[in-house]
Protein backbone atom coordinates (compact mmCIF):
# COMPACT_ATOMS: atom_id res chain seq x y z
CA UNK A 1 0.00 0.00 0.00
CA UNK A 2 1.37 3.50 -1.13
CA UNK A 3 1.78 6.10 1.66
CA UNK A 4 -0.92 8.31 0.01
CA UNK A 5 -3.26 5.09 0.25
CA UNK A 6 -2.72 4.97 4.03
CA UNK A 7 -3.14 8.54 4.41
CA UNK A 8 -6.01 8.52 3.00
CA UNK A 9 -7.54 5.38 4.35
CA UNK A 10 -6.53 7.15 7.99
CA UNK A 11 -7.76 10.74 7.14
CA UNK A 12 -11.18 10.32 8.97
CA UNK A 13 -9.80 9.53 11.78
CA UNK A 14 -7.48 12.47 12.38
CA UNK A 15 -8.34 15.23 14.71
CA UNK A 16 -5.67 17.62 15.82
CA UNK A 17 -2.45 16.70 16.36
CA UNK A 18 0.47 18.56 17.79
CA UNK A 19 3.70 17.98 18.02
CA UNK A 20 7.15 18.69 19.24
CA UNK A 21 10.07 20.47 21.15
CA UNK A 22 13.06 19.87 19.56
CA UNK A 23 15.35 22.52 20.48
CA UNK A 24 15.95 24.96 23.03
CA UNK A 25 17.21 27.07 20.54
CA UNK A 26 15.60 29.49 18.08
CA UNK A 27 15.05 27.33 14.90
CA UNK A 28 15.35 28.78 11.23
CA UNK A 29 13.44 25.84 9.78
CA UNK A 30 10.89 24.20 11.31
CA UNK A 31 10.72 20.86 12.18
CA UNK A 32 7.41 19.30 10.78
CA UNK A 33 5.71 19.56 7.93
CA UNK A 34 2.36 20.62 8.81
CA UNK A 35 -1.26 21.09 6.75
CA UNK A 36 -4.39 22.53 8.09
CA UNK A 37 -7.38 22.20 5.55
CA UNK A 38 -11.65 21.70 5.64
CA UNK A 39 -11.24 18.13 4.85
CA UNK A 40 -9.26 15.10 6.07
CA UNK A 41 -8.61 13.91 2.39
CA UNK A 42 -7.43 17.55 1.33
CA UNK A 43 -5.30 17.06 4.74
CA UNK A 44 -4.34 13.83 3.66
CA UNK A 45 -3.10 14.79 -0.01
CA UNK A 46 -0.97 17.75 0.98
CA UNK A 47 0.77 15.79 3.54
CA UNK A 48 1.62 12.71 1.20
CA UNK A 49 2.97 15.42 -1.02
CA UNK A 50 4.90 16.44 1.67
CA UNK A 51 6.70 13.33 2.62
CA UNK A 52 6.98 12.37 -1.41
CA UNK A 53 9.83 15.14 -2.18
CA UNK A 54 7.37 18.33 -2.99
CA UNK A 55 7.24 21.43 -1.03
CA UNK A 56 4.62 23.51 0.61
CA UNK A 57 3.52 25.10 -2.91
CA UNK A 58 3.43 21.61 -3.89
CA UNK A 59 0.91 20.68 -1.55
CA UNK A 60 -0.88 23.47 -1.75
CA UNK A 61 -1.92 22.35 -5.59
CA UNK A 62 -3.01 18.89 -4.22
CA UNK A 63 -4.86 20.43 -1.13
CA UNK A 64 -6.98 22.91 -3.66
CA UNK A 65 -7.55 20.56 -6.04
CA UNK A 66 -8.66 17.54 -3.71
CA UNK A 67 -11.11 20.61 -1.93
CA UNK A 68 -12.41 21.27 -5.18
CA UNK A 69 -13.96 17.55 -5.28
CA UNK A 70 -15.11 16.88 -2.22
CA UNK A 71 -15.91 20.35 -1.14
CA UNK A 72 -17.64 21.64 -4.28
CA UNK A 73 -20.06 23.85 -2.32
CA UNK A 74 -16.97 25.88 -1.25
CA UNK A 75 -14.42 26.03 -4.26
CA UNK A 76 -13.00 24.10 -6.99
CA UNK A 77 -11.62 24.64 -10.69
CA UNK A 78 -14.46 26.89 -11.77
CA UNK A 79 -14.23 29.89 -8.52
CA UNK A 80 -10.70 31.57 -7.89
CA UNK A 81 -8.59 32.51 -4.61
CA UNK A 82 -5.63 34.14 -3.00
CA UNK A 83 -2.97 31.79 -2.26
CA UNK A 84 0.08 33.37 -0.14
CA UNK A 85 3.28 32.11 -0.39
CA UNK A 86 6.32 32.76 1.86
CA UNK A 87 9.69 31.35 -0.63
CA UNK A 88 12.00 30.14 2.57
CA UNK A 89 15.28 30.61 0.51
CA UNK A 90 14.66 33.76 -0.81
CA UNK A 91 12.38 35.76 2.11
CA UNK A 92 10.27 36.52 -0.77
CA UNK A 93 6.43 37.08 0.14
CA UNK A 94 3.47 37.78 -2.43
CA UNK A 95 0.11 36.79 -3.16
CA UNK A 96 -1.00 34.68 -6.00
CA UNK A 97 -4.31 36.75 -7.70
CA UNK A 98 -6.59 33.95 -9.01
CA UNK A 99 -9.66 36.07 -8.62
CA UNK A 100 -12.51 35.58 -11.18
CA UNK A 101 -12.96 38.82 -13.65
CA UNK A 102 -16.54 40.12 -15.07
CA UNK A 103 -16.73 38.95 -18.58
CA UNK A 104 -16.06 41.66 -21.37
CA UNK A 105 -19.75 42.12 -21.94
CA UNK A 106 -20.77 42.48 -18.52
CA UNK A 107 -21.92 46.68 -17.78
CA UNK A 108 -22.90 47.95 -14.08
CA UNK A 109 -26.76 47.64 -14.84
CA UNK A 110 -26.61 43.85 -16.12
CA UNK A 111 -28.58 42.79 -12.61
CA UNK A 112 -30.94 45.32 -12.10
CA UNK A 113 -34.55 45.68 -14.15
CA UNK A 114 -36.31 48.38 -16.13
CA UNK A 115 -36.71 50.58 -13.42
CA UNK A 116 -33.30 50.10 -11.39
CA UNK A 117 -34.26 48.05 -9.17
CA UNK A 118 -31.64 44.36 -8.35
CA UNK A 119 -33.61 41.40 -10.19
CA UNK A 120 -33.89 38.50 -7.85
CA UNK A 121 -31.07 36.06 -8.06
CA UNK A 122 -29.94 37.54 -11.17
CA UNK A 123 -26.44 37.88 -9.17
CA UNK A 124 -26.39 34.20 -7.61
CA UNK A 125 -28.01 31.28 -9.49
CA UNK A 126 -27.07 30.41 -13.08
CA UNK A 127 -24.72 31.31 -15.49
CA UNK A 128 -25.32 34.74 -15.80
CA UNK A 129 -24.03 34.92 -12.09
CA UNK A 130 -20.29 33.59 -12.90
CA UNK A 131 -17.05 35.26 -13.20
CA UNK A 132 -14.40 34.36 -15.04
CA UNK A 133 -12.53 31.17 -13.41
CA UNK A 134 -8.80 32.02 -11.70
CA UNK A 135 -8.41 28.60 -9.95
CA UNK A 136 -6.98 26.33 -12.80
CA UNK A 137 -4.42 28.98 -13.76
CA UNK A 138 -3.02 29.95 -10.59
CA UNK A 139 -2.58 26.42 -9.92
CA UNK A 140 -0.82 25.97 -12.61
CA UNK A 141 1.42 28.85 -12.12
CA UNK A 142 2.32 27.96 -8.58
CA UNK A 143 3.24 24.68 -9.69
CA UNK A 144 4.95 25.86 -12.26
CA UNK A 145 7.43 29.00 -11.02
CA UNK A 146 7.27 27.54 -7.24
CA UNK A 147 6.62 23.59 -7.24
CA UNK A 148 8.72 21.10 -7.70
CA UNK A 149 6.13 18.45 -9.14
CA UNK A 150 4.46 17.88 -12.17
CA UNK A 151 0.69 18.90 -12.25
CA UNK A 152 0.32 14.90 -13.02
CA UNK A 153 1.35 14.45 -9.39
CA UNK A 154 -0.08 16.91 -7.81
CA UNK A 155 -3.12 16.66 -9.37
CA UNK A 156 -3.42 12.87 -8.89
CA UNK A 157 -5.30 12.58 -6.06
CA UNK A 158 -8.21 14.92 -6.85
CA UNK A 159 -8.47 13.05 -9.72
CA UNK A 160 -8.60 9.68 -8.17
CA UNK A 161 -11.30 11.09 -5.81
CA UNK A 162 -13.39 12.47 -8.80
CA UNK A 163 -12.86 9.28 -10.20
CA UNK A 164 -13.96 6.65 -7.26
CA UNK A 165 -15.99 9.13 -5.02
CA UNK A 166 -15.71 9.95 -1.47
CA UNK A 167 -18.25 9.81 1.16
CA UNK A 168 -20.65 12.09 1.56
CA UNK A 169 -20.96 13.99 5.00
CA UNK A 170 -23.12 16.31 7.21
CA UNK A 171 -21.12 19.13 6.16
CA UNK A 172 -21.69 18.62 2.59
CA UNK A 173 -25.47 17.49 3.17
CA UNK A 174 -26.39 21.02 5.06
CA UNK A 175 -25.24 22.44 1.99
CA UNK A 176 -26.49 20.71 -0.84
CA UNK A 177 -30.15 21.17 1.55
CA UNK A 178 -29.56 24.72 1.29
CA UNK A 179 -29.26 25.20 -2.75
CA UNK A 180 -31.34 22.40 -3.69
CA UNK A 181 -33.31 24.00 -5.92
CA UNK A 182 -31.23 25.77 -7.67
CA UNK A 183 -29.07 22.63 -8.45
CA UNK A 184 -31.75 21.36 -9.94
CA UNK A 185 -31.96 24.50 -12.00
CA UNK A 186 -29.08 23.15 -13.87
CA UNK A 187 -29.91 19.58 -15.15
CA UNK A 188 -26.13 18.70 -14.79
CA UNK A 189 -25.30 19.99 -11.62
CA UNK A 190 -28.48 18.32 -10.10
CA UNK A 191 -27.40 14.65 -11.71
CA UNK A 192 -23.71 15.64 -10.10
CA UNK A 193 -24.53 16.75 -6.63
CA UNK A 194 -27.72 15.17 -6.39
CA UNK A 195 -29.05 11.62 -5.94
CA UNK A 196 -32.24 11.85 -7.79
CA UNK A 197 -33.28 15.11 -7.27
CA UNK A 198 -32.62 14.40 -3.53
CA UNK A 199 -29.89 15.13 -1.27
CA UNK A 200 -27.61 12.21 -1.18
CA UNK A 201 -27.41 10.15 2.01
CA UNK A 202 -24.92 10.23 4.73
CA UNK A 203 -21.86 7.47 3.54
CA UNK A 204 -22.89 7.41 -0.26
CA UNK A 205 -20.11 7.07 -2.40
CA UNK A 206 -20.33 10.53 -4.38
CA UNK A 207 -18.69 10.36 -8.12
CA UNK A 208 -17.38 12.85 -10.19
CA UNK A 209 -16.37 11.17 -13.57
CA UNK A 210 -16.90 14.51 -15.62
CA UNK A 211 -14.85 16.08 -13.41
CA UNK A 212 -12.24 13.28 -13.35
CA UNK A 213 -11.69 13.46 -16.68
CA UNK A 214 -11.45 17.76 -16.49
CA UNK A 215 -9.13 17.13 -14.65
CA UNK A 216 -6.79 14.67 -16.03
CA UNK A 217 -6.86 17.16 -19.70
CA UNK A 218 -5.49 19.62 -16.80
CA UNK A 219 -3.15 17.55 -15.75
CA UNK A 220 -2.21 16.60 -19.02
CA UNK A 221 -1.95 19.29 -20.98
CA UNK A 222 -1.90 22.53 -18.04
CA UNK A 223 -4.22 25.54 -18.02
CA UNK A 224 -4.17 25.88 -21.74
CA UNK A 225 -6.17 22.89 -21.32
CA UNK A 226 -9.13 25.05 -19.86
CA UNK A 227 -8.48 28.49 -21.09
CA UNK A 228 -8.65 27.45 -25.29
CA UNK A 229 -9.11 24.88 -27.43
CA UNK A 230 -12.03 22.34 -27.54
CA UNK A 231 -12.73 22.11 -23.55
CA UNK A 232 -12.68 26.31 -23.89
CA UNK A 233 -15.04 25.69 -26.35
CA UNK A 234 -17.52 23.39 -24.95
CA UNK A 235 -17.46 25.85 -21.49
CA UNK A 236 -18.64 29.17 -23.65
CA UNK A 237 -21.35 26.94 -25.72
CA UNK A 238 -22.69 25.48 -22.61
CA UNK A 239 -22.76 29.00 -20.42
CA UNK A 240 -24.14 31.01 -23.74
CA UNK A 241 -26.81 28.07 -24.23
CA UNK A 242 -27.91 28.82 -20.54
CA UNK A 243 -28.30 32.45 -20.25
CA UNK A 244 -24.34 33.34 -19.73
CA UNK A 245 -22.17 36.31 -21.47
CA UNK A 246 -18.89 34.45 -21.50
CA UNK A 247 -16.82 34.00 -24.49
CA UNK A 248 -13.53 32.62 -26.22
CA UNK A 249 -12.12 35.80 -25.46
CA UNK A 250 -12.52 35.91 -22.00
CA UNK A 251 -11.02 32.79 -21.40
CA UNK A 252 -8.27 33.33 -23.57
CA UNK A 253 -7.39 36.81 -21.87
CA UNK A 254 -7.47 35.52 -18.39
CA UNK A 255 -4.37 35.92 -16.06
CA UNK A 256 -3.51 35.32 -12.37
CA UNK A 257 -1.82 38.68 -10.92
CA UNK A 258 1.25 38.17 -8.43
CA UNK A 259 0.54 40.88 -5.87
CA UNK A 260 2.67 42.31 -3.41
CA UNK A 261 0.95 41.78 0.13
CA UNK A 262 -0.25 44.39 2.29
CA UNK A 263 2.22 44.26 5.06
CA UNK A 264 2.15 46.39 8.44
CA UNK A 265 3.45 45.99 12.40
CA UNK A 266 1.56 46.16 15.62
CA UNK A 267 3.52 45.63 18.55
CA UNK A 268 6.45 43.46 17.36
CA UNK A 269 4.72 41.84 15.16
CA UNK A 270 4.40 42.01 11.33
CA UNK A 271 1.66 41.14 9.21
CA UNK A 272 1.35 39.86 5.53
CA UNK A 273 -1.68 39.77 4.39
CA UNK A 274 -4.30 39.60 1.32
CA UNK A 275 -3.99 42.84 -0.85
CA UNK A 276 -6.66 44.49 -3.17
CA UNK A 277 -9.26 43.09 -4.97
CA UNK A 278 -9.45 41.26 -1.41
CA UNK A 279 -10.39 44.12 1.13
CA UNK A 280 -9.04 41.86 4.10
CA UNK A 281 -5.72 43.69 4.34
CA UNK A 282 -6.72 47.15 4.13
CA UNK A 283 -9.31 46.46 6.68
CA UNK A 284 -7.03 44.38 9.24
CA UNK A 285 -4.78 47.66 8.92
CA UNK A 286 -7.20 49.79 10.15
CA UNK A 287 -8.46 47.68 12.89
CA UNK A 288 -4.74 46.99 13.85
CA UNK A 289 -3.62 50.58 13.18
CA UNK A 290 -6.93 52.08 15.34
CA UNK A 291 -6.51 49.57 17.95
CA UNK A 292 -2.86 50.86 18.76
CA UNK A 293 -3.96 54.02 19.61
CA UNK A 294 -5.60 53.19 22.64
CA UNK A 295 -4.58 51.58 26.00
CA UNK A 296 -5.68 47.91 25.76
CA UNK A 297 -4.72 46.35 28.50
CA UNK A 298 -6.67 48.76 31.02
CA UNK A 299 -9.88 47.54 29.50
CA UNK A 300 -12.34 45.27 30.60
CA UNK A 301 -14.07 42.85 28.69
CA UNK A 302 -16.94 44.49 27.91
CA UNK A 303 -14.89 47.77 26.94
CA UNK A 304 -12.78 45.61 24.60
CA UNK A 305 -15.50 44.44 22.47
CA UNK A 306 -16.66 47.66 22.06
CA UNK A 307 -13.74 49.10 20.91
CA UNK A 308 -13.16 46.26 18.28
CA UNK A 309 -16.97 46.77 17.34
CA UNK A 310 -16.11 50.72 17.00
CA UNK A 311 -12.89 49.62 14.80
CA UNK A 312 -15.22 47.17 13.08
CA UNK A 313 -17.69 49.47 12.17
CA UNK A 314 -15.23 52.26 10.93
CA UNK A 315 -12.80 49.95 8.62
CA UNK A 316 -15.95 48.23 7.11
CA UNK A 317 -17.72 51.37 6.22
CA UNK A 318 -14.16 52.06 4.65
CA UNK A 319 -14.09 49.30 2.49
CA UNK A 320 -18.11 50.09 1.30
CA UNK A 321 -16.72 53.29 0.43
CA UNK A 322 -13.23 53.25 -0.67
CA UNK A 323 -12.04 49.55 -2.29
CA UNK A 324 -12.43 48.21 -5.40
CA UNK A 325 -10.03 46.32 -8.22
CA UNK A 326 -6.89 48.35 -8.16
CA UNK A 327 -6.13 47.48 -11.49
CA UNK A 328 -9.30 49.43 -13.25
CA UNK A 329 -9.62 52.42 -9.95
CA UNK A 330 -7.52 54.58 -7.99
CA UNK A 331 -7.16 53.23 -4.52
CA UNK A 332 -4.91 55.48 -2.33
CA UNK A 333 -4.19 51.99 -0.20
CA UNK A 334 -0.79 53.98 1.31
CA UNK A 335 -2.83 56.66 2.71
CA UNK A 336 -5.55 54.72 3.47
CA UNK A 337 -3.39 51.49 5.97
CA UNK A 338 -1.27 54.81 6.82
CA UNK A 339 -1.48 55.65 11.18
CA UNK A 340 -2.18 58.86 10.38
CA UNK A 341 -5.53 58.23 8.87
CA UNK A 342 -5.88 55.55 11.25
CA UNK A 343 -6.05 58.21 14.15
CA UNK A 344 -8.54 60.27 11.96
CA UNK A 345 -10.90 57.30 12.19
CA UNK A 346 -10.62 56.55 15.66
CA UNK A 347 -10.44 59.96 16.78
CA UNK A 348 -14.17 60.25 17.77
CA UNK A 349 -14.53 56.50 19.30
CA UNK A 350 -16.07 56.86 22.47
CA UNK A 351 -15.34 54.16 24.77
CA UNK A 352 -18.89 54.71 26.51
CA UNK A 353 -21.30 54.74 24.02
CA UNK A 354 -21.57 53.21 20.84
CA UNK A 355 -21.92 55.45 17.35
CA UNK A 356 -24.22 54.73 14.63
CA UNK A 357 -23.08 53.52 11.53
CA UNK A 358 -25.15 56.19 9.08
CA UNK A 359 -23.11 59.25 11.19
CA UNK A 360 -20.14 58.24 11.07
CA UNK A 361 -18.50 61.54 9.21
CA UNK A 362 -16.53 61.18 5.84
CA UNK A 363 -12.87 61.91 5.95
CA UNK A 364 -11.42 63.58 2.80
CA UNK A 365 -8.98 61.65 1.06
CA UNK A 366 -6.00 62.69 -1.14
CA UNK A 367 -6.95 61.87 -4.88
CA UNK A 368 -4.09 59.32 -5.77
CA UNK A 369 -20.16 30.47 2.79
CA UNK A 370 -19.20 29.98 1.34
CA UNK A 371 -15.94 29.63 0.61
CA UNK A 372 -12.28 27.15 1.35
CA UNK A 373 -9.13 27.82 3.76
CA UNK A 374 -5.92 26.31 4.23
CA UNK A 375 -2.80 26.76 5.95
CA UNK A 376 0.58 25.01 5.14
CA UNK A 377 4.48 25.05 6.36
CA UNK A 378 7.55 22.35 5.10
CA UNK A 379 10.15 21.54 7.11
CA UNK A 380 12.21 24.16 4.51
CA UNK A 381 9.97 26.69 6.34
CA UNK A 382 8.00 27.32 2.92
CA UNK A 383 4.54 27.89 3.74
CA UNK A 384 1.17 29.01 2.50
CA UNK A 385 -2.02 30.38 3.28
CA UNK A 386 -4.83 29.85 0.77
CA UNK A 387 -8.46 30.79 0.58
CA UNK A 388 -10.97 29.88 -2.48
CA UNK A 389 -14.53 30.41 -3.11
CA UNK A 390 -16.81 29.65 -5.80
CA UNK A 391 -18.69 32.11 -3.40
CA UNK A 392 -22.23 31.16 -2.37
CA UNK A 393 -22.52 27.80 -1.41
CA UNK A 394 -22.24 25.40 -4.78
CA UNK A 395 -21.53 28.93 -6.79
CA UNK A 396 -24.35 29.60 -8.98
CA UNK A 397 -25.34 25.74 -8.60
CA UNK A 398 -24.55 25.32 -12.48
CA UNK A 399 -22.54 22.67 -14.10
CA UNK A 400 -21.71 22.96 -18.38
CA UNK A 401 -22.87 19.85 -19.43
CA UNK A 402 -19.59 17.16 -19.67
CA UNK A 403 -17.38 19.21 -17.49
CA UNK A 404 -18.24 18.32 -13.78
CA UNK A 405 -17.30 21.93 -13.22
CA UNK A 406 -19.16 24.16 -11.16
CA UNK A 407 -19.59 27.33 -12.01
CA UNK A 408 -18.93 30.34 -8.98
CA UNK A 409 -21.42 33.23 -8.51
CA UNK A 410 -18.73 35.62 -7.87
CA UNK A 411 -20.41 38.45 -9.82
CA UNK A 412 -22.42 38.95 -6.85
CA UNK A 413 -19.47 40.24 -4.93
CA UNK A 414 -19.63 43.31 -7.33
CA UNK A 415 -21.77 46.56 -6.10
CA UNK A 416 -24.84 45.61 -7.99
CA UNK A 417 -26.40 48.96 -7.20
CA UNK A 418 -24.66 51.60 -4.72
CA UNK A 419 -26.12 50.87 -1.05
CA UNK A 420 -28.01 47.70 -2.25
CA UNK A 421 -26.10 44.71 0.20
CA UNK A 422 -25.30 41.42 -1.40
CA UNK A 423 -26.04 37.79 -0.22
CA UNK A 424 -23.07 38.36 2.65
CA UNK A 425 -25.30 41.85 3.50
CA UNK A 426 -22.44 44.16 2.07
CA UNK A 427 -22.56 47.33 0.53
CA UNK A 428 -20.51 48.97 -1.94
CA UNK A 429 -20.36 51.90 -4.35
CA UNK A 430 -19.11 52.80 -7.85
CA UNK A 431 -15.37 51.58 -6.69
CA UNK A 432 -16.98 48.43 -6.60
CA UNK A 433 -19.17 48.42 -9.85
CA UNK A 434 -19.42 46.11 -12.18
CA UNK A 435 -16.99 46.28 -15.27
CA UNK A 436 -15.25 44.43 -17.96
CA UNK A 437 -12.69 42.63 -17.33
CA UNK A 438 -12.57 43.62 -13.50
CA UNK A 439 -12.18 42.00 -10.42
CA UNK A 440 -14.86 41.87 -8.14
CA UNK A 441 -13.85 42.78 -4.29
CA UNK A 442 -12.81 40.28 -1.90
CA UNK A 443 -13.45 39.16 2.00
CA UNK A 444 -10.82 36.62 1.68
CA UNK A 445 -7.64 37.12 4.02
CA UNK A 446 -5.02 34.45 4.36
CA UNK A 447 -2.57 35.86 6.55
CA UNK A 448 1.09 35.48 8.31
CA UNK A 449 1.68 36.63 12.01
CA UNK A 450 5.36 37.02 12.68
CA UNK A 451 7.92 38.10 14.77
CA UNK A 452 11.64 36.65 15.90
CA UNK A 453 9.35 34.32 18.59
CA UNK A 454 6.87 32.94 16.12
CA UNK A 455 5.11 32.38 12.79
CA UNK A 456 1.15 31.83 13.07
CA UNK A 457 -0.39 31.14 9.42
CA UNK A 458 -4.20 31.21 9.38
CA UNK A 459 -7.52 31.91 7.35
CA UNK A 460 -10.83 31.12 7.33
CA UNK A 461 -14.08 31.20 5.08
CA UNK A 462 -17.03 33.22 6.34
CA UNK A 463 -18.27 35.64 3.53
CA UNK A 464 -18.42 39.13 5.45
CA UNK A 465 -17.22 37.83 8.54
CA UNK A 466 -13.38 36.58 7.10
CA UNK A 467 -11.90 39.41 8.21
CA UNK A 468 -13.39 39.82 11.62
CA UNK A 469 -12.70 36.24 12.56
CA UNK A 470 -9.14 36.79 11.38
CA UNK A 471 -8.69 39.56 13.44
CA UNK A 472 -9.89 37.71 16.72
CA UNK A 473 -7.67 34.65 15.79
CA UNK A 474 -4.66 37.23 15.46
CA UNK A 475 -5.47 38.72 18.52
CA UNK A 476 -5.25 34.90 19.90
CA UNK A 477 -2.07 34.85 18.21
CA UNK A 478 -0.31 37.83 19.89
CA UNK A 479 -1.56 37.06 23.57
CA UNK A 480 0.18 33.42 23.29
CA UNK A 481 -2.78 31.19 23.46
CA UNK A 482 -2.75 27.92 22.24
CA UNK A 483 -3.66 27.11 18.23
CA UNK A 484 -6.41 25.39 19.18
CA UNK A 485 -8.25 28.64 20.65
CA UNK A 486 -7.31 30.96 17.86
CA UNK A 487 -9.57 28.66 15.74
CA UNK A 488 -12.20 27.31 18.66
CA UNK A 489 -12.60 31.38 20.21
CA UNK A 490 -16.43 32.07 20.24
CA UNK A 491 -16.99 35.13 17.83
CA UNK A 492 -18.50 38.27 17.51
CA UNK A 493 -18.89 40.45 14.22
CA UNK A 494 -19.72 44.30 13.41
CA UNK A 495 -19.37 45.07 9.04
CA UNK A 496 -21.10 48.86 9.48
CA UNK A 497 -24.04 48.12 7.82
CA UNK A 498 -25.90 47.01 8.73
CA UNK A 499 -26.05 48.46 12.22
CA UNK A 500 -25.82 45.32 14.39
CA UNK A 501 -23.27 43.56 16.40
CA UNK A 502 -23.53 39.83 15.56
CA UNK A 503 -21.80 37.21 17.86
CA UNK A 504 -22.31 33.25 18.35
CA UNK A 505 -23.52 31.35 21.08
CA UNK A 506 -22.00 31.45 23.90
CA UNK A 507 -19.56 34.24 22.64
CA UNK A 508 -20.08 37.03 25.07
CA UNK A 509 -20.94 36.70 28.58
CA UNK A 510 -24.34 37.85 30.24
CA UNK A 511 -22.59 41.25 32.20
CA UNK A 512 -21.03 41.54 28.57
CA UNK A 513 -24.06 41.72 26.52
CA UNK A 514 -25.75 43.50 29.80
CA UNK A 515 -22.80 46.09 28.97
CA UNK A 516 -22.61 46.52 25.81
CA UNK A 517 -26.40 46.87 25.23
CA UNK A 518 -26.16 49.83 28.41
CA UNK A 519 -23.56 51.99 25.55
CA UNK A 520 -26.62 51.69 22.83
CA UNK A 521 -25.04 48.50 20.78
CA UNK A 522 -27.77 46.64 19.07
CA UNK A 523 -27.15 43.02 19.52
CA UNK A 524 -27.64 40.01 16.84
CA UNK A 525 -27.28 36.73 18.45
CA UNK A 526 -26.64 34.62 15.60
CA UNK A 527 -28.48 30.79 15.49
CA UNK A 528 -25.40 28.92 14.20
CA UNK A 529 -21.86 28.87 14.70
CA UNK A 530 -19.72 30.09 11.79
CA UNK A 531 -16.49 29.97 10.62
CA UNK A 532 -13.76 27.28 9.41
CA UNK A 533 -10.78 28.14 10.31
CA UNK A 534 -7.42 26.46 9.51
CA UNK A 535 -4.46 27.48 11.75
CA UNK A 536 -0.63 26.60 11.68
CA UNK A 537 1.79 27.77 14.69
CA UNK A 538 5.34 27.63 14.64
CA UNK A 539 7.11 28.72 17.81
CA UNK A 540 10.72 29.04 16.94
CA UNK A 541 12.44 29.38 20.10
CA UNK A 542 11.25 25.53 20.79
CA UNK A 543 10.89 24.49 16.94
CA UNK A 544 7.32 23.35 17.63
CA UNK A 545 4.59 23.32 14.91
CA UNK A 546 1.29 23.09 16.65
CA UNK A 547 -1.77 23.30 14.19
CA UNK A 548 -5.45 23.31 14.72
CA UNK A 549 -8.57 22.65 12.54
CA UNK A 550 -11.71 24.79 13.52
CA UNK A 551 -14.06 22.28 15.51
CA UNK A 552 -16.99 23.84 13.76
CA UNK A 553 -16.16 21.87 10.60
CA UNK A 554 -14.82 18.59 9.35
CA UNK A 555 -11.40 19.32 8.84
CA UNK A 556 -8.14 17.92 9.96
CA UNK A 557 -4.98 19.03 10.97
CA UNK A 558 -1.56 17.08 11.30
CA UNK A 559 2.33 17.65 11.55
CA UNK A 560 4.46 15.41 10.61
CA UNK A 561 8.39 15.53 12.36
CA UNK A 562 11.26 15.20 10.30
CA UNK A 563 12.26 11.50 10.56
CA UNK A 564 15.68 11.50 12.47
Amino acid sequence: MTAFSQLLRKAPLWGLLCFWIASPHAANKPDADAVASAHPLATAAGIAVLQSGGNAFDAAVAVSAVLGVVEPYGSGLGGGGFWLLHEAKTGKQVMVDGREVAPLKAHRDMYLDRRGNPLPAASIDGPLAAGIPGTPKALAHIAKIYGRLPLAVTLAPAIRLADEGFSVDDMYRRYAGFRQQALLKSPAAGQQFLLNGEVPPKGYLLKQPDLANTLKLFAEQGEQAFYQGEFAQRLVAGVQKYGGIWTLEDLARYDIVERDPITFNFNDYQFTTAALPSSGGVVLAQIFNMLAQFNWDQLDSAQRVHLLTELMRRAYKERAVHLGDTDQVDVPVKQLTSVEYAKQLAKDIDLQMASVSQDLPQIKIKEGMDTSHFSIIDREGNRVAATMSVNYPFGACFVVPGTGVVLNDEMDDFSIKPGVPNAYGLVGNQQNAIAPGKRMLSSMTPTFIENEQRVAILGTPGGSRIISMVMIGALQAMQGAPVEQWVGRARFHHQYLPDSLQYEPDALSEQTLEALSAMGHQLKPVDDSYGNMQAIAWDKVANKVSVASDPRGIGAAVAIKAEQ
